[in-house]
């Protein structure tokens, strides 16, 4: 799993390859069709919250189409100034509260893990879901956690513009 995220450094490519790995050829009438939105302008994440964020998408995809058995998934990627946001929708069979709430039994790691990733890049996670009506599940991640910081370079872009060697516009 990691590999795939490394070496396009594309999260959205890099999520929609691997929900092609689950669906199949595309031969399969009856495989979900998976959806990747990106909202706001892509920006680096730090990598650890990349492989992270990475990781949390593959176990919910492979959730909605293993277990939900779901025909439509959409994944939302969101970049903004306020932090990063990941959501992952489908249409399949839900899950109930007490599943949703409840210790995993022994050998699988699903939505405890999901979480339990999410905390160890200072991200949270939500999960909606209703029997019959599909399942959300919303990765957020504050800005401070996500991405890498620029400050320690504004001390040196400061310098320079006093002294009219740097343009306003140049973004590092």
């Amino acid at each position: 799993m990691r590999s795939s995220a490394h070496n396009t450094g594309d999260l959205a490519e890099s999520i929609a390859r691997i929900g092609e790995e689950l669906t199949g050829d595309g031969t399969d009438s009856f495989a979900a069709v998976i959806h990747v939105q990106v909202e706001g302008v892509p920006r680096d994440l730090k990598p650890m919250v990349r492989d992270e964020v990475y990781r949390i998408a593959c176990e919910a995809l492979r959730n909605a189409v293993r277990h939900a058995q779901a025909r439509e998934i959409a994944v939302e990627i969101q970049y903004d100034a306020c932090g990063f946001r990941l959501r992952v929708r489908d249409d399949g069979k839900g899950m109930t509260e007490g599943t949703i709430e409840r210790e995993p039994p022994s050998g699988h790691f699903g939505l405890h893990g999901m979480r339990e990733r999410a905390a160890v890049i200072g991200g949270h996670i939500d999960v909606w879901s209703k029997l019959g009506s599909g399942t959300a599940v919303d990765l957020s991640v504050p800005a401070s956690a996500a991405y890498p910081s620029v400050r320690r370079w504004s001390w040196l872009l400061q310098v320079f513009s006093r002294q009219g060697g740097v343009d306003d516009t140049v973004n590092l």
